[in-house]
């Protein structure tokens, strides 16, 4: 799967316009691909290397789909960092980065590249594997479930809000700022109303308890910043993420509970189950 044919590379790699790219990286990467970071790699069929990939996505001179994986993080990091801030920075990977040519996107880009066909995915003279699409945005499954979480992570005010008479902030939190831009596809999420002593967020929690003692494959908890010194959390499992403020609650989604994000209040047990899985997340350098 891993795409490393050099006719399919040489594809890919003749007039490709890019338009848009991710890092995949222990700390961070597209959580369509899976759990953790192992995990994601498998996906495309890539060992997991200690610095990661950057995946950049684009079109060919016919329009075609292709993902091309380079192993120079640093550019990629630089060119997403410059497109955040509304620059234009041009990234053209060096052919000697790239250690893959993927037929198709893995993800959703809602643009194209002017003056070429619309995107549509190589034909099979052009790569010997199945090209990869995105999840099916229609169907809840562990995808879903995952693009559900990031939208929460992303938009944690705006979620927070929503519980405030259920789940009063903690003192001193900072729960209210730092809302995100939505992702693209929010993964049909809508508030739930969490009974106490629900089974599933039962089995989150201890599972999530679990990798304390541990370890879990690498990425599968994750910490980033968040605003007043908090740390955002993100950690999933089979069937489950999560998502939580370490000053704040969390909040759970279940493959089988479909469309549903259960808020769990932080009691007296969530606040060190929070701090532990902090000390042991992985962070982006």
């Amino acid at each position: 799967m891993a795409g490393t044919d050099e006719e399919a590379v040489a594809a890919a790699d003749d007039a490709l316009y890019v338009l848009t790219a991710v890092l995949l990286t222990p700390a961070k990467f597209p959580s369509v691909l899976g759990d953790d970071y192992p995990e994601a790699c498998a996906a495309l069929g890539l060992p997991p290397a200690a610095d990661g990939y950057g995946l950049v996505l684009g079109q060919d001179g016919e329009g075609a789909r292709w993902t091309v994986v380079v192993d120079d993080v640093s550019l990629v990091a630089v060119a997403i960092a410059s497109w955040d801030c509304g620059l234009e920075h041009d990234l053209s990977p060096d052919e000697r980065t790239v250690v893959a040519a993927l037929p198709g996107w893995p993800l959703a880009v809602a643009v194209a590249a002017p003056d070429v066909p619309a995107p549509h995915d190589p034909g099979p003279d052009a790569a010997d594997v199945p090209p990869l699409t995105p999840p099916d945005a229609g169907a809840w499954g562990p995808a879903q479930r995952r693009l559900g979480a990031d939208e929460v992570a992303l938009q944690w005010a705006v979620w927070r809000e929503q519980v405030d008479d259920a789940f009063p902030a903690p003192a001193g939190s900072t729960r209210a700022a730092g809302a995100g831009d939505a992702t693209e596809d929010d993964g049909g999420t809508r508030e739930g109303g969490a009974p106490a002593g629900h089974s599933g967020i039962r089995r989150v929690l201890a599972e999530a308890r679990a990798y304390v003692d541990s370890p879990p494959p690498l990425g599968r908890v994750r910490s980033w910043f968040a605003p007043g010194g908090a740390r955002t959390l993100r950690a999933d499992g089979p069937g489950w993420s999560l998502v939580a403020r370490t000053d704040d609650i969390a909040f759970v989604l279940l493959d089988d509970e479909p469309g549903e994000v259960l808020p769990v209040g932080r009691g007296p047990e969530l606040p060190g189950l929070l701090e532990a899985l902090d000390q042991m997340a992985v962070r982006p350098l």
